[in-house]
């Protein structure tokens, strides 16, 4: 379990220190968890510490940017739900979020892929790194996909098998992380050459800062059923972060993003095809197998 309490003193004395009056728009909903940490994973946290706009924000830009125009939108959410549904993204681009996240450091190089953002990581050539390290419940050990080539299936390891492998996967984090040691204080080692005998599960820390826009893009792609279940278990607590952020636009983000269907030419003649009623099938259709499965499975189209 994580033990907070050192983190919850810090997040009190800073807001006591930083606590001024402003003009600037504020999210009631973030103000309340500014700096405080969430767990995820076994040791592994996000939290909030700093913030730039609100949904007012996105209405602020979008009507500097459109004028007269948006004399038709009577309100900021249909004004967001607009600017979603149409694609628009500067306006989102307007706000900023900074975030402190500790992840396993596998988790940090899917992370980092998302370039469109500011990062500073812990550094393990200036600092020692904990001994922390990711080992996956029991629950979540599996085989290799056999149509997945990039991972793990949905059936589940009998328990025999599940707790060797528990074992060998702790074995390993302990022995690396005693050469480690080893390899700094008895043989005096450089710390950027001793870290090299690390597996990717150890724990790592960064700050990472993106603007509304490319948040969402991150949650699109990470927040999703077929993303990694250990990224997107830190996906899933910044959705609840969105959410309390600017909650216009988490409303307008799942409706029209998270789960919206994008549909390609081809799909879309099908569906037209099954709507008056004409006959479709994967052999006629023109899709590969794996476009085929995917149109079949959203809108549950049987043999």
């Amino acid at each position: 379990m994580h033990d907070f309490s050192a983190a919850k003193k810090e997040a009190e004395e800073t807001r006591n220190e930083l606590r001024t009056e402003t003009v600037r728009a504020t999210s009631p909903g973030l103000e309340e968890i500014l700096y405080k940490p969430f767990p995820v994973l076994d040791h592994g946290f996000i939290r909030v510490v700093d913030y730039m706009g609100t949904d007012a924000s996105v209405v602020q830009a979008a009507r500097v940017s459109y004028g007269a125009g948006t004399k038709k939108v009577q309100e900021d959410r249909g004004l967001i739900n607009y600017l979603m549904r149409h694609g628009h993204s500067t306006p989102f681009e307007m706000c900023e979020i900074k975030l402190h996240v500790k992840m396993p450091v596998f988790v940090a190089r899917q992370w980092i892929r998302h370039r469109t953002a500011s990062v500073n990581e812990y550094s393990a050539r200036y600092s020692i790194l904990g001994n922390e390290f990711y080992i996956p419940e029991i629950a979540q050990l599996s085989e290799q996909s056999k149509t997945d080539k990039q991972g793990r299936c949905g059936a589940k390891l009998d328990k025999e098998k599940a707790e060797k492998i528990s074992e060998i996967l702790e074995e390993a984090c302990r022995d690396s992380y005693d050469k480690y040691t080893r390899l700094l204080n008895d043989l005096s080692l450089a710390r950027e050459l001793a870290r090299t005998v690390l597996p990717v599960s150890i724990y790592t820390e960064m700050y990472w800062k993106t603007n509304l826009h490319n948040l969402m893009h991150f949650l699109k792609l990470r927040a999703d059923p077929h993303a990694q279940y250990e990224i997107r278990s830190y996906a899933e607590v910044i959705l609840e972060i969105l959410k309390r952020w600017t909650p216009f636009t988490f409303e307008a983000f799942v409706n029209y993003r998270q789960r919206a269907v994008s549909l390609s030419q081809k799909c879309t003649e099908l569906l037209k095809c099954k709507l008056k009623g004409e006959k479709i099938s994967r052999e006629t259709s023109g899709l590969s197998e794996g476009e085929w499965r995917e149109f079949a499975e959203t809108f549950e189209i049987g043999e």
